[in-house]
């Protein structure tokens, strides 16, 4: 009922010029990051389940909800990839554009993924602001500093860990930020324990790295038990700032220099 209230809250809103304000549907938290980027919070009339806005809840990426979609008539609503292209055009009402977004897959990914957000938004300015975001990014990895550390990037919490390698955002942002990743496989790997390959803590010992960047959610007390013990030096990042795609990361390549300035001063 809540939902339902919300959506009718929303839609109550006066409708402003679609080149102005459109009415969007943000289906993941990074999309939302984005939106207000853009300068566009005030337009999302509906959120994933798990974002923070305050705003009617449309589902997941997985399982989009179409009543409630429809309840809020948007003209835009925006998912990632990982919602099958027939969900996703399935969900949306009459006259809605049904945009589909990457970020995950490296860094032009993340440059494509502002500029077509911007652009089906009618934000005027959405190629200048990926360009100068493109080299915000470059300028900032490069005064990291990594000096050719070898080092793995791990999810720190939970009883599965997984690593984040070759072709993903996070290994083209640590590589260029001078750091030598030492993941020995393709896109992002899970370790289940007690399954075949599970055991992370053997594979992080065959990796020898330098150190462990640890992506962590405040909210976690503790992180998984297996990373140390290796004994690798393990340093926390804050998750958030590496786990959305976009102009987040600029806050992640700050963090990640102060904490290799600690390291190595």
């Amino acid at each position: 009922m809540r939902v339902i209230l919300l959506a009718l809250a929303f839609l109550a809103l006066p409708l402003q010029a679609a080149d102005a304000c459109p009415r969007i549907v943000s289906q993941s938290p990074y999309i939302t990051k984005t939106l207000a980027w853009l300068g566009l919070e005030r337009c999302i009339v509906g959120v994933s389940r798990y974002d923070s806005l305050d705003r009617p809840r449309t589902g997941g990426v997985i399982d989009p909800d179409a009543d409630t979609i429809a309840l809020l008539e948007p003209q835009l609503m925006i998912t990632s990839n990982w919602t099958p292209a027939a969900v996703w055009n399935k969900a949306a009402p009459a006259g809605a554009t049904a945009l589909r977004v990457d970020g995950f897959r490296g860094m032009a990914g993340v440059e494509a993924m502002l500029r077509d957000i911007g652009r089906a938004a009618g934000v005027a300015d959405s190629d200048a602001r990926a360009e100068r975001f493109a080299a915000d990014w470059r300028t900032a990895a490069r005064r990291v500093g990594g000096d050719g550390k070898r080092v793995l990037i791990l999810s720190a919490c939970g009883e599965a860990p997984y690593s984040f390698g070759r072709g993903t955002t996070l290994h083209e942002l640590f590589s260029a930020a001078g750091l030598d990743v030492v993941a020995d496989h393709d896109s992002i790997r899970n370790f289940h324990p007690g399954k075949p390959g599970g055991d992370v803590s053997a594979w992080i010992a065959e990796r020898k790295p330098d150190y462990i960047f640890a992506l962590k959610n405040r909210r976690d007390e503790a992180c998984n038990v297996a990373i140390a013990k290796p004994g690798v030096p393990i340093l926390p990042l804050e998750g958030a700032h590496f786990t959305h795609p976009g102009p987040g990361l600029l806050d992640g390549l700050e963090e990640l220099r102060a904490v290799m300035k600690e390291i190595a001063p």
